[in-house]
C-alpha cells in the first residue's frame, strides 16, 4: 500500500467512519433512560462522604 492509497481512504471513508461514529457515541449518551446512569456517576465520588 502506497501513501497515496492510504491517503485517498483516510479523506474519504474515514472521515465518513468518524461521523457516524461520532453521531452514535451522541445518541449513546443522550438516549432515553441513560440519565439516572449519567447521575449516578457524577455524584459517585461523593457516595462514602460523611461530612453530612
Amino acid at each position: 500500500m502506497s501513501y497515496e492509497l492510504l491517503r485517498d481512504f483516510a479523506d474519504s471513508w474515514g472521515l465518513a467512519m468518524m461521523v457516524v461514529l461520532f453521531l452514535a457515541f451522541g445518541g449513546w449518551a443522550f438516549r432515553p433512560g441513560s440519565r439516572q446512569i449519567s447521575n449516578d456517576a457524577a455524584h459517585m465520588i461523593f457516595k462514602d462522604d460523611d461530612n453530612g
